[in-house]
């Protein structure tokens, strides 16, 4: 075999690699998860469920408190993070701002994993409402996660470093002298970064990101707020743990570090399995009463911050929605409104996670005793199977949630509902009905966040939710099979009805809420694929529709004969678009409703994600910014379009002096103008077509056809004509586009003989301003001036100062300085137009597929 085929395979094997890295990431965290729990079980395997249940309720009341406190100080430590690492990177924000940043990421990654993943989408959510860019939010995040490590390093080796006695962990003992030893090379480590600072190193690359050092002052502040971080973090644990004295700490931190790596590494969100598997391993003592802690850690550390972070999100974005004077304003308004549909949708999927968990455990024998006495045998059974569904199905709507569908709102709230209902039913658990309370009030609260139509199929399974949907379930079977450890399994017990029957309720909920999950899946294969509809032709009655409701007359490329359709659910909105190599270039704004914008988008955006394709919207405005940033795409502004409002337009005063001239050139030459009605284009299409060879002939390049009409009889024949006359010869026209409302005219091919007279096109645009102004209609659009209004300062964005280098030098190129020149004279006003397309190197060959597409 040549060193050229192995190259080839090589490459092949890369590409592959490539694009089956996501299954191939989320297959082996998944493996890892299953090891963890698998260990966990082993750890568990003499430990009954009664043991821990007795564990948890020996743990004082003063010691759930203390250890409140330590999440307390562990969360305001992690503030300091951000607000240093903002400071290093030169973007300092207010504390609160920083605050929120910090709070908000840190619950996301300590209970998702993934952390640059998880935590630095929130971060870049919230900051970015604050004007940081993509790079600033990073280097923050590689900052404060670097943090996190010295943290954990400094902290370990303290804890080494100092320790009078032999530290003991997993049965082995470690001896005084090499404790200290290990201790002082971790310190060591940490002292690498303060010793770069001090010798003049100011930045660092790491992996194409360039880092600034921060300064030593900053540096103390970084390391001190990670030791008491780690040092309360530990500590929330430790006094969890009763069995555990005051002189096993040093041990048991060692043990607490060594698990928090091991659960970092493994990416299992939230660790959940791998640390407790580590800490049961390395803790001596009591594995009940270790083990019992560790439920209470997570519940205090993990979930209870998370709760709390949704809620106050949830609660923000409703009082945002319900006093929009002076709110929205301000930084944390504009980052709560990205960041609360996802802060809510967890809150969902947690109340499912809750309802599914404690469908799998024991109902408390006094509290299950007296509902038997109150309601049928039935009613109890039931509701503990439908308590079961309902938290699978929560788990499976959160994605419209998280689309902020209408749809997807008034099904969790109507779940919720069933939630509180069936939890008092099944065992009298007044307090999950609580939480699932507070959820259905938060959510009712930020009701106004979930305004988009479609259905719930309108945001479909991705397979990322499907398998937390499935962890989830997977979490509960293995709950429910700890807690049941000494039942005996036999068929029979699937027939078992009874009020302290736990077990065989608990087999067949599960049974229920894995049909459910595998539905769902089996639904996503066989269904969703064929959504959304794309159709070469838009149907008549869908354009009727969409185009009484538009606002922007170049919803009439729609015509052109060229492009493919998504049309949404109701039948009154689309939008167009066209495939260029992998790049799906959408054609301006969606045309109809606004409320039907948002549908259209995210149903293109997961049509090309699920063709392999790249998302680029093109001269689309202001009005789309929004969408664009929930979609993820960046913006980038193209240039400027001109619209003349025809009521204002006049011909008195020195800035007309140019058209007054034009037009009395064009009554010396011997011009006529009049507007052919549709019906009476194709007559004069042979001579429209003499104009139009002979431009084009006079021109360079063919005949685009994207964003411009082409000359095609069919199409012409579709709308009014303006046209130039001299001695009864036409030799200029323009097709006219109008919208069923008459509020906007414009028009599309404009072309002219090149012996034209100077001034002709100046004539047909004054003449057919005061046509469109005795027809009624208000405004005029001159189309774009492309490249046109860019700054090019020393702090705009690279493609700012190339279009505005280009606009200024490029004349011999395009004309992009006269063209604007050329619409100026009419008094236009000036609207900024954006293009939108994937970030980074995705930008560049979004925008090479574009320039092919529209210069084609």
């Amino acid at each position: 075999m040549t060193s050229l085929s192995v190259i080839g395979i090589v490459r092949r094997a890369r590409r592959g690699a490539s694009r089956h890295r996501r299954w191939l990431v989320g297959a082996a965290v998944l493996a890892v998860a299953l090891l963890g729990f698998e260990a966990l079980r082993l750890a568990l395997h003499e430990i009954r469920f009664a043991d821990v249940r007795a564990a948890v309720a020996a743990v004082r009341g003063w010691r759930i408190a203390m250890a409140l406190v330590f999440t307390l100080v562990s969360y305001l430590a992690l503030t300091g993070y951000d607000a240093m690492s903002l400071a290093a990177v030169g973007r300092p924000l207010p504390w609160r701002t920083a605050a929120a940043g910090s709070f908000v990421s840190y619950t996301l990654s300590h209970n998702l994993g993934l952390s640059l993943l998880t935590g630095g989408w929130a971060r870049y959510r919230l900051y970015s409402a604050a004007g940081l860019d993509l790079g600033q939010v990073a280097q923050v995040a590689v900052i404060a996660g670097a943090t996190f490590w010295a943290g954990v390093l400094a902290t370990a080796g303290t804890a080494m470093a100092i320790a009078a006695p032999p530290i003991a962990i997993a049965g082995v003992t470690i001896a005084g002298g090499a404790t200290r030893l290990v201790g002082i090379g971790l310190l060591s480590l940490v002292a690498t970064l303060p010793v770069l600072g001090a010798v003049g190193v100011r930045s660092i690359s790491a992996s194409g990101l360039l880092l600034p050092i921060p300064t030593l002052r900053q540096q103390a502040v970084l390391i001190a707020a990670s030791v008491v971080d780690m040092a309360a973090a530990s500590s929330a644990l430790y006094v969890l743990v009763p069995a555990l004295g005051p002189a096993s700490f040093p041990g048991f931190f060692v043990a607490y570090a060594v698990a928090i790596v091991v659960a970092q590494v493994s990416h299992v969100p939230g660790g959940l399995g791998v640390f407790e598997s580590v800490m049961l391993a390395l803790v001596p003592g009591d594995h009940a009463a270790v083990f019992a802690g560790l439920l209470l850690y997570r519940l205090v550390y993990y979930l209870l911050p998370l709760l709390v972070a949704g809620i106050g999100l949830g609660l923000r974005e409703g009082w945002r929605l319900r006093h929009p004077i002076g709110r929205g304003l301000g930084v944390v308004d504009r980052a709560v409104q990205l960041v609360a549909p996802g802060a809510v949708t967890l809150l969902v999927f947690g109340g499912g996670l809750v309802l599914l968990v404690s469908g799998a455990l024991p109902g408390v024998e006094g509290r299950l005793g007296t509902l038997g006495d109150i309601l049928p045998l039935p009613f109890i059974e039931g509701s503990h199977f439908a308590g079961s569904l309902v938290g699978t199905a929560l788990l499976l709507v959160a994605p419209a949630l998280n689309a902020r569908l209408r749809s997807g709102f008034q099904a969790a709230r109507a779940l919720l509902v069933g939630g509180v209902v069936f939890s008092l039913l099944k065992g009298f658990d007044y307090e999950e009905a609580l939480l699932q309370l507070v959820i259905l009030g938060v959510l009712q609260y930020a009701q106004g966040s979930f305004y988009r139509r479609g259905g719930l199929a309108a945001e479909p399974l991705s397979s990322r939710w499907l398998a937390a949907a499935a962890a989830v379930v997977t979490l509960s079977v293995w709950v429910g099979f700890f807690a049941y450890a000494r039942t005996p399994y036999g068929n029979d017990l699937w027939w078992q009805f009874a009020v302290d029957a736990n077990a065989p309720r608990f087999l067949r909920a599960s049974l229920g809420a894995t049909v459910l999950l595998a539905a769902a899946a089996l639904w996503r294969l066989l269904i969703w694929q064929r959504m959304p509809a794309a159709t070469g032709a838009l149907d008549p009655a869908v354009a009727a529709r969409a185009l009484a409701a538009a606002t922007r007359t170049d919803a009439n490329l729609a015509f052109t004969g060229d492009k493919s359709f998504i049309t949404s659910a109701s039948g009154d909105a689309f939008l167009m678009y066209r495939v260029q190599g992998r790049t799906w270039v959408v054609m301006g704004d969606p045309v109809g409703p606004r409320a039907a914008w948002s549908e259209l988008a995210w149903a293109v955006r997961r049509a090309s994600d699920a063709a392999g394709g790249r998302l680029c919207f093109y001269q689309v405005s202001e009005a789309m910014l929004p969408l664009v940033v929930e979609l993820g795409l960046e913006a980038i502004k193209y240039g400027e379009e001109a619209e003349v409002a025809l009521d204002e337009f006049t011909l008195d005063g020195p800035r007309a002096k140019t058209l007054r001239h034009a037009l009395r050139r064009g009554d010396e030459a011997g011009l006529s103008f009049a507007v052919l009605p549709a019906a009476e284009v194709p007559l004069a299409m042979d001579e429209l077509r003499a104009v139009s060879d002979a431009w084009l002939a006079a021109k360079a390049g063919a005949e685009k056809r994207f964003s411009l009409g082409p000359f095609d009889p069919d199409y012409l024949a579709r709308f009014d004509c303006a046209v130039i006359r001299r001695e009864g010869a036409v030799i200029a026209f323009a097709n006219l586009w109008s919208l069923p409302h008459g509020e906007e005219l414009s028009c599309d091919l404009m072309r002219h003989l090149p012996d034209a007279p100077y001034g002709t096109m100046d004539v047909m645009f004054v003449r057919l301003f005061q046509w469109g102004r005795a027809q009624g209609y208000s405004r005029f659009d001159l189309g774009m001036a492309p490249l046109s209004g860019l700054t090019g300062g020393r702090l705009a964005p690279l493609w700012s100062k190339l279009g505005q280098a280009l606009f200024q030098n490029g004349e011999r190129v395009y004309g992009f300085a006269g063209l604007r020149a050329f619409k100026a004279k009419f008094q236009p006003r000036w609207a900024a137009r954006y293009i939108a397309t994937p970030r980074r190197l995705g930008m560049a060959h979004a925008l090479i597929d574009l320039a092919r597409l529209v210069s084609a």
